[in-house]
């Protein structure tokens, strides 16, 4: 009887400690950028009010209207190609967790309009790691792109990262 006592609680150990592992390799999907505000280590979403657009985290993907429909792209619109990530506000949304979170976009963007600024914010990280990063971005040396950033006709000729 003992033995199978025992028995029982290394299945219980065995499966829970599994389990455990899953949990932790799909929390750590999709970390927040260097530009992000430091303090959230679980957030899904980013709502940028200058620009009127949101940044999903997990999938690395800036989302904005336009041509009618939302795009999701590793880039900004060529609008705002030299918008500095670092300088501007970013909302965190910490009460939406599904995949569009510009349903709720006419609240957004009343609630933080642009130039909306809340409580004074922090980096996660500082703009020298920027430099090394090609996945986020709009900075000043990408001018040279002609703005098309993340566009499907630049995806297809590679050139999506700045390089020529």
């Amino acid at each position: 009887m003992k033995t199978l006592k025992l028995i029982a609680v290394g299945i219980i150990l065995l499966v829970s400690s599994s389990i455990e592992a899953q949990i932790s390799v799909n929390v750590n999907i999709g970390s927040p950028p260097a530009w992000g505000p430091a303090g959230y280590s679980s957030v899904e979403y980013y709502y940028l009010p200058d620009v009127q657009a949101y940044y999903d985290v997990r999938a690395t993907q800036f989302i904005y209207f336009g041509g009618g429909r939302w795009i999701r792209s590793r880039y900004l619109p060529n609008q705002y190609r030299n918008y500095d990530l670092y300088n501007g506000y970013k909302v965190v949304l910490n009460d939406y967790h599904g995949s569009r979170p510009y349903s709720h976009y006419k609240e957004h963007k009343v609630k933080y309009y642009r130039g909306y600024k809340g409580r004074p914010q922090r980096n996660i990280g500082n703009r020298n790691n920027y430099n090394n990063n090609r996945n986020y971005g709009n900075d000043n040396r990408n001018k040279g792109n002609n703005g098309n950033h993340g566009h499907k006709e630049e995806r297809e000729h590679g050139r999506g990262n700045g390089k020529h």
